[in-house]
Formats: structure tokens, C-alpha cells, sequence
């Protein structure tokens, strides 16, 4: 069942790091307790300086969107610590969609990422997810080849799940080098 959505006011929203405190609500009352330990793991990352977590909530209390980098993995064309960054975890809650969170999340760690010099931003989107690449076209990716989407996880009990989710590569270029030389954001 949908829920209705619910407006919000964009001073209401604010947009920031995910501490270890915020662990639990990354779950959202358990509809993604199933993905505990990728949580867990990728906080572990961010505390390597591998990986970042952001969050959205609205009055500092209430979760309403997630977003999960990798700065440097086991892939190089995705994340390769230094100009390349992947994002593989993002998701709105649905009543909050189609308000400009999504797109705001997306500046923040965009802005984040240009300011430690990363240059291009990767993801992936299922290819049946035909509104997340209309979303992330209108951000300014561009579809550079496919993947073949397998990948899997142990979830909260260490039952791993294999996943198979055939996928578009995405990527944006951040900056640009203008007149001069000096370096430019391309949103901004």
C-alpha cells in the first residue's frame, strides 16, 4: 500500500554526515533490517576514510532519505580513492518523493565529493528502474555502458542473499578546467 505523501517545508530538511548513532535508522523501523550488516560495514568504511553515509531528516529527528559511497573499493572504474567515487545505496522514503530531496541529497554530496577533489561520480541503476535514470539524467549523468548487476550480502541473521539485477553505468564529471585553469563545477 502507498502512503500519501507528505509535504514538506525545506527549511524542515536538513542534509548530513550519518554518525554511528544513526546506524539503527538507516533500517527504517525494520523495512531494511535485512541490509543491517551492509550498514554496518560501510560505517566501518567511513571511519577508513573509504566511504561516506548521508542522511536527510527532517526536523534533526525524522529519517527520510540515504545515500551510501564508496570512495575507494575493490572496483578502481567505480571508486579509486582519488577521482572516482560510486554511489550504491540511495533511497528516498516514498511518501517524502518527488519534493527535491533526492535532488538536494545528490548537490550535497556532489558539492561534498568536488570540495576532496573527486572528479566523476559512478552509479549504477537497474535497468527496469526506468524513473531513477530519467531522475539521474536530469542530474546530469550519462548512461557509459552497463553492468551486469550481480552482487550479494549477508543479511541481519548471515544468510547470504545473491542479488541479480542487470544495471546502466552512470557517471557525471564534477569539474570542468575553465579559462585559465582553474577548476569549475559543472552544477554549480
Amino acid at each position: 500500500m502507498q502512503s500519501s505523501p507528505v509535504i514538506i517545508v525545506p527549511s524542515q530538511l536538513h542534509i548530513r554526515n550519518a554518525e554511528r548513532a544513526d546506524l539503527g535508522r538507516l533500517e527504517w523501523e525494520g523495512e531494511f533490517l535485512h541490509y543491517r550488516r551492509i550498514f554496518a560495514d560501510t560505517f566501518q568504511l567511513t571511519e577508513l576514510g573509504q566511504a561516506k553515509i548521508w542522511i536527510s531528516e527532517i526536523n534533526e529527528d525524522y529519517l527520510v532519505g540515504q545515500l551510501l559511497v564508496s570512495l575507494k573499493g575493490g572496483r578502481p572504474e567505480l571508486a579509486d580513492g582519488c577521482t572516482r567515487a560510486y554511489v550504491y545505496g540511495f533511497r528516498v522514503r516514498p511518501a517524502f518523493r518527488n519534493q527535491g530531496i533526492g535532488k538536494r541529497m545528490m548537490e550535497s554530496v556532489e558539492t561534498d565529493l568536488l570540495a576532496e577533489h573527486f572528479q566523476t561520480v559512478t552509479l549504477n541503476v537497474a535497468k527496469v528502474n526506468y524513473g531513477a535514470r530519467r531522475f539521474y539524467e536530469r542530474l546530469g549523468y550519462c548512461v557509459v555502458g552497463t553492468d551486469p548487476g550481480r552482487w550479494f550480502y549477508l543479511d541481519h541473521l548471515g544468510f547470504q542473499h545473491d542479488v541479480y539485477e542487470p544495471a546502466w553505468r552512470m557517471e557525471k564529471k564534477l569539474s570542468d578546467t575553465g579559462p585559465g585553469g582553474t577548476t569549475q563545477s559543472i552544477h554549480g
